[in-house]
């Protein structure tokens, strides 16, 4: 059983908080890419989803970059999880990957259910501003 974030969600949520933190201006792509340790031929694979959830202005162009359109409070951890991974479904079962028949329940059917749905409660609840560390901290790695 394992319960990860990939690193793709990882970089989204950081780039958010880069992008942010520049308190309005636009951020370049190439600095951007630095300050996650990524390629900026990677950097638009991580930006586009974040783009098209209309959370981030794109310029293109030597003098473009990246602009948040949204505060880092009105973001939750889950919804950019959400949008780089997909909707994350709470039917399936922890052993078979599927959902449970109803008349063939898992062992841990109950708790795992229960322990889902608190995750992604307090995913929810998590807004980038509360939970990402500042830009800043991510160039001293």
């Amino acid at each position: 059983m394992r319960l990860e974030m990939t690193k793709k969600s990882d970089l989204a949520l950081k780039a958010m908080r880069c992008i942010g933190d520049a308190e309005g201006e636009r951020i370049a792509g190439r600095a951007l890419a630095e300050k996650l340790g990524i390629t900026t031929h990677y950097l638009p694979q991580v930006i586009s989803p974040l783009v098209k959830a209309g959370w981030i202005a794109s310029t293109p162009g030597p003098r473009g970059g990246y602009r948040l359109l949204s505060s880092l409070k009105a973001v939750s951890v889950l919804e950019v999880i959400e949008v780089i991974e997909g909707r994350i479904e709470d039917q399936g079962c922890v052993q078979r990957g599927i959902p449970c028949p109803e008349t063939d329940l898992c062992a841990l059917h109950v708790p795992w259910q229960k322990a889902r749905d608190a995750m992604l409660i307090e995913l929810g609840a998590a807004t980038i501003e509360d939970c990402v560390r500042p830009c800043i901290e991510l160039e001293h790695r």
